[in-house]
Formats: C-alpha cells, sequence, structure tokens
C-alpha cells in the first residue's frame, strides 16, 4: 500500500484517526526512541510514503514559546557516552548526531526521558523543546531517504510541574494541528 502522507504520532490522545481528511495514514509509535523506531520502520515499509509528518506534544524549555511549532533541527539529548563522545552523539556510529527537517525553524532536543527540571546543557545547544520520539523518527526517515517535518504542540514547561501539565493538555494542539495539516495537504 502506497501513501504520500504518513503521520506519525505517539499516542492516539495527542491525535484522533478520526479527526484526520479522508485518505490520510497515521500510525501510533508508542512512547519513546525505540518504540518510535520500530512503528516508522514498519509503517515505511507498510506504506511507502513520499514524506511523514510527526505530530506530537513537547516540553518548553525556551520560555517564549507557546502553541503549535514547527521543529527544523532536532539533536538526541539523553545519548551520554562520555569520555566516549560528547553528549548527543553516539560513540563509533556513522549516523548523524542531528536531523534537519524539511522546514521549520525550532530545535527539539529528544530523549527516553520526561524533562521535569532544568538541564543547563539543553540551554546550551539552544534547545527551544524537548520530546521523546522525534529524534527516531527523522533517524528513520533520513536512513530511507524520506523527507520529515514535525509539528509540537507546547504542553508544559519542562519542570517539576510538567507531568500534570501535560496530562491535562495533550489533545489541545489537535485542532491547531488539523489546520495546519489542512494547508499541508494543498500544497
Amino acid at each position: 500500500m502506497n501513501a504520500e502522507l504518513l503521520i506519525i504520532t505517539a499516542l492516539e490522545s495527542e491525535l484522533k484517526r478520526e479527526a484526520l481528511p479522508t485518505g490520510v495514514q497515521i500510525i501510533y509509535s508508542g512512547i519513546g526512541k525505540i518504540n518510535a523506531t520500530l512503528a516508522t520502520a514498519k509503517a515505511i515499509h507498510q506504506f511507502n510514503p513520499r514524506s511523514i509528518i510527526n505530530f506530537g506534544t513537547a516540553g518548553k524549555i525556551n520560555p517564549r514559546l507557546s502553541g503549535l511549532l514547527e521543529v527544523g533541527k532536532v539533536i538526541q539529548r539523553d545519548m551520554m557516552a562520555e569520555p566516549l563522545a560528547p553528549r548527543g552523539q553516539t560513540p563509533f556510529c556513522p549516523h548523524p548526531c542531528e536531523y534537519l527537517a524539511v522546514d521549520g525553524k525550532y530545535i527539539c532536543g529528544s530523549g527516553d526521558s520526561f524533562v521535569s527540571a532544568q538541564d543547563e546543557w539543553l540551554l546550551a545547544q539552544n534547545i527551544d523543546i524537548v520530546d521523546m520520539e522525534l529524534f527516531a523518527i527523522a533517524a528513520v526517515a533520513h536512513q530511507f531517504n524520506i523527507p520529515w517535518r514535525s509539528f509540537k504542540y507546547i504542553t508544559d514547561e519542562a519542570n517539576e510541574d510538567a507531568g500534570d501539565e501535560w496530562h491535562q493538555k495533550v489533545n489541545h494542539g489537535q485542532e491547531l494541528f488539523l489546520s495546519v495539516l489542512s494547508k499541508v495537504l494543498v500544497d
């Protein structure tokens, strides 16, 4: 089965399948980089998409941000193998340590931890937002030479209240994303 566009979202609570336009394929990856890697690779083999859009939630590191943002670059924030390689880089790995989207201007730090405290490294890297799946999705898309975009809805401030804030706002970005998606589908 072929699909022009494949949407990858971690959880159905972030984006309901029935809210999408007819013919748009969506897969739910589950939370975290391993789940996202497996789901993305499987979906690429199943749907053979021409492009991928990731939609999901994110915590903000940059305090000036809110609403729905388009990510332009993603890095891995939780690869910590020093002294073998600097934080964010996988030692002895030929793959990139950052991936660039088709469009967007914000930097996402992706990792398998829910950020609930300030991290000076994130600030030093100019990270705008944090999530738990995008690096994996971008890495798999890169391996298959598929262009990708990512839209993230800010649910929390990546602080001690992040868990509660995320639970309260996990589904608040759906309408904003559907509005952007309708424009993407026309282009």
